[in-house]
């Protein structure tokens, strides 16, 4: 595991399983019915990835917004719909492309960078473990 970064440990972020460091920030009071139970209506959490980190292969039942913060440059790997990821477009999270969606279903993973970057992620409707799943092997 890599070494806690500062900014994770100031902001209270702990390991994600698909890898950086996260930690939820809201939790909308709404709900809503989807087919594997009911959800809150969105979530939002922190994610940090330190230079070199990335996370995983995965892919969420909901569409996710990813909402930039700095001060690197997030590259976001979308990777299909089908059954296991295929590498497909990039997208980069940046100064002048602060939000990246990405749509329920679809496999995503980050690729390594060469700073420190903090991004947040809208999750709709809202993030459950049980709606996560990450890509054998």
């Amino acid at each position: 595991m890599t070494p806690r970064p500062e900014r994770a440990a100031e902001l209270g972020l702990e390991p994600h399983p698909e890898g950086g460091w996260y930690r939820r920030t809201w939790t909308s009071p709404a709900t809503a019915e989807t087919p594997r139970g009911e959800r809150p209506a969105a979530t939002l959490i922190h994610f940090l990835l330190a230079p070199g980190e990335t996370s995983a292969w995965h892919v969420v039942t909901s569409d996710e917004m990813w909402l930039w913060h700095g001060p690197g440059v997030l590259r976001l790997q979308l990777g299909g719909e089908g059954d296991a990821p295929v590498e497909g477009e990039v997208l980069a999270l940046e100064s002048s492309a602060a939000q990246r969606l990405v749509p329920a279903g679809v496999w995503q993973r980050t690729l390594p960078g060469t700073e420190e970057v903090l991004v947040s992620c809208l999750v709709s409707p809202g993030f459950s473990f049980d709606d996560f799943r990450l890509a054998d092997g």
